[in-house]
């Protein structure tokens, strides 16, 4: 402490508020009076500051302790088996790998390890494994700053990951987890269903409301309609998204009470419900205003569709999800024919267009220029409904130019109708698509393709990177079909790629140093396919007895359980 002899004179009861005053503003301009009334003013910052230290002793010996908090309860059990050793090494790598400082400029030839986090989670998660107990609070740091993760670190982190999050308010994200997450509480006892329903947390109940419904749709229903009318419009909105799994016409009533919702986006989403179901009361509606609009108009011996879009959009029309005002740039009447044909079932056209198919129906001439409008509805119908044949009729071949398609020439909206197809139809659309186009287009259509990307696709992906570099073409154009190789391209296809790694000739016209990125390229690619295959080893499960027992317990052994 400081020996001044300035402090002998400080009163004991020196307010601390004077002394902070007199430190912010100077003992020039506010001096402290340390004597008795009437004394004058000591203007030493020397006794300032012993004041403020004998001040902070007493304030400190005055504090009484404070009461200490609970223990927590005990950690659940978890009875998945534990990580192979060599897995659990690989999973501390990523996770630390994930807090290294960005390197800046290129990214050299080394794997990018932070991109690899989301599919060794699916991969371990996949094979049962349970995550390490050490490791648990590096999975939670990482998916609290990487929203994509979520879903795979919480179904990795299993129930022990709960239990931590519960005890650190950073990781509150994990006890908001959607009815997809990892907790699905009992439905045994209809009492706690129902107390459970009426207190508990949003999350909670969203979780318990997915899992009535997996078992049954019926007491879902009745559950959700004791307290539909008290629900947050938010909280009615996410609740009936959850009807999504199991839409039956079972649920077509309560569906139709929600289009008098008094929220108009719980409204949309019970339209879109019904005009899922081709048999509700909506669709027929819909289907009877669509064909009011789009008929076959005949002339001598050829067959085209005429199209006369509604006039206007009335009362009834609004009720059952047509939204009256167009988005900025588009016309009313287009805007709502568009709304009708989606929302109508693709069966009427088949009717209406004397027993067509769906590729004959698209393949006739529109009038009027109102064939893009109508081929775009047909196409968010087709997603919609899940119609594999009406969505190959609007694909067309991968080969014919997306300009002249017959349906959109959008790729995003390709993707979608891409989706509804079976996965080995779907990659071999895109492996014609990239044959024929390249791979500058094609990057969407990749996206919603099976991964690994095997056989033709995978040999079509690799092909295309070959004529790119070969041809000189701007490299850093192709940097998201790379990013996305190596996420997706099945690690056989490394050795094919081998002999790509070598910085070719550059042809006259071409990028300057595009060769030197390419063989760099070419190389990570190769390091990082590897490096999967090697990751997928690691969690095979002939290696789960390497792997010891110092993972799984030492939640047990810190007395937490």
């Amino acid at each position: 402490m400081p020996t001044t002899n300035s402090t002998a004179a400080v009163p004991v009861n020196t307010p601390w508020e004077e002394l902070v005053t007199s430190a912010l503003l100077g003992t020039d301009r506010r001096p402290l009076r340390t004597g008795p009334p009437g004394a004058g003013p000591v203007g030493d910052p020397p006794a300032l500051l012993d004041a403020a230290a004998l001040h902070t002793v007493r304030r400190r010996a005055s504090l009484l302790p404070a009461t200490g908090a609970p223990a927590p309860g005990p950690a659940p059990a978890d009875p998945r088996p534990p990580l192979p050793a060599a897995a659990r090494h690989r999973l501390a790598q990523l996770l630390a790998d994930r807090s290294a400082p960005p390197g800046g400029g290129r990214r050299g030839t080394a794997p990018d390890l932070t991109e690899l986090i989301p599919q060794w989670l699916a991969s371990a998660g996949a094979r049962g494994f349970r995550a390490p107990a050490e490791l648990l609070p590096a999975l939670l740091d990482a998916a609290r700053a990487r929203t994509d993760l979520r879903p795979h670190v919480l179904a990795f982190a299993g129930p022990r990951g709960l239990w931590l999050a519960g005890l650190n308010p950073e990781w509150k994200f994990a006890l908001r987890a959607s009815s997809g997450g990892v907790h699905r509480p009992g439905t045994e006892d209809p009492e706690a269903v129902h107390r459970l329903w009426e207190e508990g947390l949003f999350a909670e109940r969203v979780a318990l409301l997915g899992a009535v419904r997996a078992e049954d749709p019926a007491a879902a229903r009745a559950l959700l309609a004791t307290t539909w009318a008290a629900e947050r419009a938010e909280d009615r909105l996410m609740f009936l998204d959850s009807l999504r799994t199991g839409l039956s016409g079972d649920d077509e009533a309560f569906l139709e009470e929600a289009l008098a919702d008094r929220s108009r986006n719980v409204r949309a989403t019970a339209a879109e419900l019904l005009s899922a179901l081709p048999d509700s009361a909506l669709a027929r509606r819909m289907a009877d205003r669509a064909t009011s609009c789009v008929n076959p108009e005949r002339s001598d011996a050829a067959v085209s569709v005429a199209v006369e879009a509604p006039h206007e959009c009335d009362a009834a029309m609004q009720r059952d999800g047509v939204v009256e005002v167009p988005p900025s740039g588009r016309g009313e009447r287009s805007w709502w024919l568009g709304q009708l044909v989606e929302a109508s079932p693709l069966a009427v056209w088949r009717e209406r267009f004397g027993g067509r198919t769906a590729r004959e129906i698209v393949a006739l001439p529109v009038a009027d220029d109102w064939g893009p409008e109508l081929h775009a509805a047909w196409c968010r119908a087709a997603v919609r409904q899940r119609d594999p044949d009406w969505a190959r009729a609007l694909l067309g071949a991968p080969s014919t130019p997306p300009a002249n398609g017959p349906g959109t020439v959008s790729l995003a909206e390709r993707s979608k109708l891409l989706a509804t197809l079976p996965a080995g139809e779907r990659a071999l659309w895109v492996a014609d698509f990239i044959a024929s186009h390249g791979l500058s287009e094609a990057f969407q259509l990749l996206g919603v393709c099976t991964v690994p990307w095997a056989g033709p696709l995978g040999r079509s992906v690799v092909d295309a990177l070959d004529i790119a570099r070969d041809a000189g073409s701007y490299p850093w154009s192709f940097s998201g079909v790379m990013g996305l190789a190596e996420r997706c391209l099945a690690p056989a296809e490394a050795d094919r790629l081998e002999v790509l790694t070598t910085t070719p000739d550059e042809p006259e016209g071409a990028s300057p140093g595009a060769g030197g990125y390419w063989s760099e390229a070419f190389q990570r690619l190769v390091s990082t396919l590897r490096l999967r295959a090697a990751m997928d080893a690691e969690l095979a499960p002939d290696t789960v007895g390497a792997a010891g027992s110092p993972d799984g317990d030492g939640l047990a052994r810190s007395g937490a359980v």
